[in-house]
């Protein structure tokens, strides 16, 4: 049997059609006395804690929740919750970074029947106010002293009332109303968690808290996570129960630790440990970090920050994470970095990377190579491995492009990236890599009863030579939404009838007629074939062998006066293990040839200048403007260059200081480049790319 058909007829207790508290209670019911949660000390000060709920853990330390512990907390603070207004038709929005609390309150909400709208804890003033109005949230749960602060600035420009606002840390809340009103304020609404687990402990009943739970509906509004809006307004995408169980479902057949699975081939099973740290905001980290993980009974652990990833690793030993391509850069910068602390011990790293790419890439590597990588793994892998807790089986990305040479220096490392692809509209999986058989440059076939199309109309003749068809990706399956909030023309552009659907298109996948349904069961075949297709707007490369390989987003496709068109990503991509090269946007969008800005890797180009004698300036505009720093850069241009066509090469370039951050609203809270910003920020620089 193949892996494929063993993915298909796979069955377990965490593959269901349910609603997100059932399965939660299914998991606890089953896994009572495993670790759910673990969460560090002396970093917040926990209502909880305060409230005697869960014990403090010793600063800089984990301490541990278990799943009847973890289902405990999250009953009374659903009971607390309807105590201060949450019913069936309430949004509750949950404005704080990822934490244990983050995930109790997600589920809390849910079984209190309300749908869950989330707010990135880095958002600004203005943003903060749409995320709230536009969806009408009636009850905030905010994380901390200032983000309780932001709410009550905002809360009177609102076209709507709040109910409740609920802290997550102990905080005097008259304090801060009277801070933000600059006078006496009340804050009669204002409540910690800690005071509503008690009140929820108080109303607590089971009967009723499982009769309330079991008359969810299935299609019932579980979410609306926003868009980031990196093209326009962002948009409430509209995700029920449904949706993300089933793609909870479909991602567990892909990942779990099946019987009929190679024993040296591991996979996700209550065995497993993740440490999450992505914002579980984000529609990636809470499917893949969050709800999948709690299906399968393992054990969440809390990273301190993404700035602390390193101890945190070494303190929860974690067998796998989530994170999105960018956190993947800034780690082998971190490895490379420390690998390179002499010049004997620079070669060496250099030496054991070589081999290791060159073993992983061979089938049969034959015993000589072999040899060379056993002993590049003691000289090194073993101690990278080590670095990150000792424990990794594989990485899982999400949320962009990763480098394919990336992606293959970490396979060679015995730390395995699995790359996937989705869409916050789509739950968000479409495809993803198996452990079984990872292709490197690809994001996996299509997850099952997941169904694709491609669309080459929006394409040119150059991509023709490629091996496989190239166009727009159009996807069916239990995991789509039906829509956006309160924007109806938007919807409609979204999506293509079934009978609408160009004969011209290539379909691959799952066909209505041969889904398995979550149960084993499939839907009726003929109401699966209505089903519209979604239109993602990504452009992708459908490979012979069935895999998906990701090219780049449609509205972000350069198209040059000259009429050919160019996938910007893919050339930045071949930047991401560069070590001079910190990062790279390629422009030329109606413009007669491709360019780029690159902001330089100044602590490599000050080390490469030292070795040359070469004295450079203190300041980094200065740096930016020095003729050898830019021949030194052109090296590496011309290095990436030459694996690309003539008109997708990048003929001049410009170096600029300011690195791409949240902070400077150049990045997306998911660290994907703000192209239009970019464009803003750095306009002189491209007219003089381009003036002549």
């Amino acid at each position: 049997m193949s892996w494929q058909e063993a993915e298909r007829a796979f069955t377990d207790p965490a593959i269901a059609r349910e609603t997100l508290p059932q399965m939660f209670e299914g998991t606890a019911e089953r896994h009572g006395d495993r670790l759910a949660q673990r969460y560090k000390g002396g970093i917040y000060d926990r209502s909880l804690v305060a409230a005697g709920v869960v014990p403090e853990a010793p600063t800089g330390e984990y301490a541990d929740l278990t799943y009847a512990e973890m289902r405990g907390i999250v009953r009374n603070l659903a009971a607390g919750l309807r105590e201060v207004g949450v019913d069936g038709d309430t949004r509750v929005a949950i404005y704080s970074k990822t934490r244990m609390e983050w995930a109790q309150t997600d589920f809390a909400a849910l079984a209190a029947g309300a749908a869950v709208t989330t707010v990135y804890a880095s958002s600004s003033p203005t943003q903060l106010r749409y995320l709230l109005e536009d969806p009408e949230a009636t009850v905030v749960v905010a994380e901390s002293r200032e983000m309780l602060a932001d709410v009550l600035r905002v809360r009177d420009d609102l076209e709507h009332d709040l109910d409740a606002i609920v802290t997550v840390d102990d905080i005097a809340a008259e304090a801060v109303a009277a801070e933000v009103s600059d006078g006496e304020a009340a804050a009669d609404d204002v409540y910690t968690l800690g005071e509503v687990h008690g009140r929820g402990a108080a109303a607590f009943d089971e009967a009723t808290y499982g009769e309330r739970i079991d008359a969810l509906d299935t299609d019932g509004l579980a979410s609306l996570i926003y868009t980031s809006g990196t093209t326009g307004k962002p948009k409430g995408v509209r995700l029920t129960h449904a949706n993300f169980r089933d793609n909870v479902s479909q991602c567990y057949r892909r990942f779990a630790d099946r019987p009929d699975g190679d024993p040296e081939v591991p996979g996700i099973s209550p065995e497993s440990t993740t440490l999450s740290f992505l914002p579980l905001a984000h529609v990636f980290e809470r499917m893949a970090g969050h709800y999948m993980m709690f299906a399968a009974g393992a054990t969440v652990a809390y990273a301190e920050s993404p700035d602390t990833l390193r101890e945190d690793f070494g303190l929860v030993r974690p067998t796998t994470t989530t994170s999105v391509p960018r956190v993947y850069e800034k780690l082998y910068d971190a490895i490379r970095e420390q690998a390179s602390e002499s010049s004997v011990k620079k070669r060496i790293f250099e030496w054991a990377v070589d081999i290791g790419r060159a073993h992983h890439e061979r089938d049969d590597p034959g015993p000589f190579l072999d040899a060379k990588r056993a002993v590049a793994d003691r000289l090194v892998f073993s101690s990278v491995r080590e670095a990150i807790g000792g424990n990794v089986d594989f990485f899982i990305s999400g949320g962009g492009s990763l480098s394919a040479e990336l992606c293959a220096l970490y396979h060679a490392m015995d730390l395995p990236i699995l790359e996937g692809y989705g869409l916050t509209e789509t739950a968000p999986v479409i495809g993803v890599n198996p452990p079984q058989d990872p292709k490197v440059g690809t994001i996996g076939p299509p997850v099952v009863d997941t169904e694709i199309a491609i669309d080459d109309a929006v394409v040119g003749e150059e991509v023709a030579d490629l091996n496989g068809d190239v166009g727009e990706l159009l996807v069916r399956g239990p995991q789509v939404t039906d829509g956006y909030w309160n924007q109806p023309d938007a919807t409609a552009e979204s999506f293509v009838d079934a009978d609408e659907l160009p004969e011209s298109v290539v379909t691959a996948g799952t066909p209505p007629d041969e889904r398995v349904g979550v149960c084993g069961t499939g839907p009726d075949a003929s109401e699966a074939a209505a089903e519209p297709w979604f239109r993602t707007g990504d452009i992708v490369q459908l490979r012979p062998d069935g895999y998906v390989a990701f090219r780049e987003r449609a509205k972000q496709l350069l198209v040059l006066s000259t009429g050919k068109n160019v996938a910007p990503g893919p050339i930045e991509d071949r930047f991401a293990a560069d070590e001079f090269v910190k990062q790279c946007v390629v422009l030329g969008d109606g413009r007669k040839f491709v360019s780029a800005l690159i902001v330089p890797n100044f602590e490599k180009v000050a080390a490469w200048a030292d070795s040359e004698g070469i004295d450079l300036p203190d300041d980094p505009a200065a740096i930016c403007r020095d003729d050898r720093v830019r021949e030194r850069i052109q090296r590496e241009v011309d290095r990436v260059n030459e694996e690309f066509e003539s008109y997708e090469r990048i003929k001049r370039f410009r170096l600029v200081e300011e690195e791409f951050t949240e902070a400077n609203d150049l990045l997306t809270p998911t660290m994907k480049k703000k192209r239009r910003n970019i464009l803003d920020r750095f306009a002189d620089e491209v007219e003089v790319i381009y003036e002549a």
